[in-house]
């Protein structure tokens, strides 16, 4: 409104509203406001006169009615052969001088602050969170939990387990920041109020390693938008089965999804660019490359682009989680260059093994086979729409299949019961999804 009051002696009111996509109706309405011709209420005749409400609160306030409801007042009274006013007419008395409360101790819900987080570049603001996938059997389920980036929509690390567990979730967080070479002050996480985000572990992990933590609002899902919309493109997925036979069909299907997802989903909220070429910084270099295309398609047929040349866009500059009000933006300004924090590129693969156990499944760098090798998911061994493929014979079913074993079966393990962390990278099927999603 302030824009349009100062374009308006310039370029008229009607430009100045077009420009800026302010209703014309509004802005006549805030330059010329209407004034109630309405007049003062008249007192009802019925009403009691001003000493008598002051008589009615000096017996509310006397030592013998002090303590007792207007209700029991007025029959007290009544007994006695005086009438004062109406049960009605003393709560609004008491409530006229702000002496009208509850009494009795209630518990309150306290009011949460809604958060409000910003990200200008990879490795800023992280979102996490945990959903089940359907096993074999009734009330059998799978936990996967998922680590993204909430600036490139990378995930940058996921966990799948048979049980939710924060120790799981911390073993998954501190290993993701290793790999990514988070340093002390730089990453904000944030989840949901689930019992595993609100453990102890985690909130001595984030004090150790300098992270901030930033938690939804109770019962708002709307906090956690990013995580929440990654769940649906995995779910809504055609090839995302009914159920899954085993452990290891839902740990071979996430491995092959989150590859897609992060090397070959063109991602809508990217300006259409996937997930690692934000992460890496490539986006530059590949915005440039489009526009030279479109370009050259200008110069070669100028009549069919009618209102201006086309211009490939950028990815957005800024991610917010629940953004600031309009005067807010405006009042903050838009993040410049040297506001934005540089992040290194992706250090190497680093193996960590515990015993002879394969490596750590933390979503890592693609390798340059899993790259070359993006397929239709149907041509995996996965079947049908929601029949998963069987294992083959001597593979291990059931809800403890995946589980992986040292060598001997006294061996020792430093990963917890029912733990299953596996690479997104690592797998001998080719990485591949069907092109339907968004």
């Amino acid at each position: 409104m302030n824009g349009v009051e100062q374009l308006a002696p310039i370029v008229g009111l009607v430009l100045a509203c077009a420009a800026l996509a302010v209703s014309r109706a509004t802005m006549y309405r805030r330059l010329r406001p209407v004034t109630s011709s309405a007049q003062p209420r008249p007192a009802s005749p019925r009403a009691l006169s001003p000493a008598e409400k002051g008589h009615v609160l000096d017996v509310l306030r006397s030592p013998r009615f002090v303590d007792q409801s207007p209700v029991e007042v007025v029959y007290t009274l009544l007994d006695e052969g005086e009438y004062l006013c109406s049960v009605r007419g003393m709560y609004r008395i008491l409530a006229a001088n702000a002496e009208v409360r509850e009494r009795r101790n209630q518990l309150r819900h306290p009011s949460y602050a809604k958060p409000e987080l910003l990200a200008t570049a990879p490795n800023q603001v992280w979102s996490w969170d945990i959903t089940a996938l359907r096993g074999p059997g009734k009330s059998n389920h799978f936990f996967l939990y998922v680590v993204l980036d909430i600036f490139s929509r990378k995930t940058v690390g996921w966990l799948l387990a048979m049980k939710q567990n924060s120790a799981l979730a911390k073993r998954l967080i501190r290993e993701t920041c290793r790999r990514e070479g988070i340093d002390p002050a730089q990453l904000t996480i944030h989840s949901d109020r689930g019992t595993q985000m609100k453990s102890q572990t985690l909130a001595q992990l984030y004090a150790n390693l300098d992270i901030t933590a930033s938690f939804s609002r109770p019962q708002v899902s709307n906090d956690n938008p990013y995580s929440e919309a990654q769940f649906k493109t995995m779910k809504y997925c055609a090839e995302f089965p009914d159920h899954f036979d085993s452990f290891n069909d839902a740990r071979s299907f996430c491995r092959r999804f989150f590859d897609w997802y992060n090397e070959a989903h063109r991602h809508s909220g990217l300006r259409y660019l996937t997930p690692n070429q934000v992460h890496s910084g490539d986006s530059t270099s590949i915005v440039s490359a489009r526009q030279r295309v479109l370009d050259a398609a200008h110069e070669r047929h100028p009549e069919r682009f009618v209102r201006s040349p086309p211009r490939a866009l950028p990815p957005p500059s800024a991610v917010y989680i629940n953004p600031p009000e309009e005067g807010e933006v405006a009042a903050r300004g838009t993040p410049t260059t040297s506001e934005v924090a540089e992040v290194d590129t992706q250090p190497e693969l680093q193996v960590v093994t515990a015993g002879t156990d394969e490596q750590l499944g933390l979503q890592t760098e693609p390798t340059p086979r899993a790259a070359a090798s993006i397929a239709v998911l149907r041509d995996h061994p996965v079947g049908a729409r929601g029949r998963p493929g069987r294992p083959r014979p001597g593979e291990a079913d059931g809800p403890t299949a995946g589980l992986e074993r040292s060598a001997g079966e006294g061996a020792e393990h430093s990963r917890p019961e029912g733990f299953i962390m596996q690479s997104g990278l690592q797998s001998t099927q080719p990485i591949s999804i069907r092109e339907v999603l968004h």
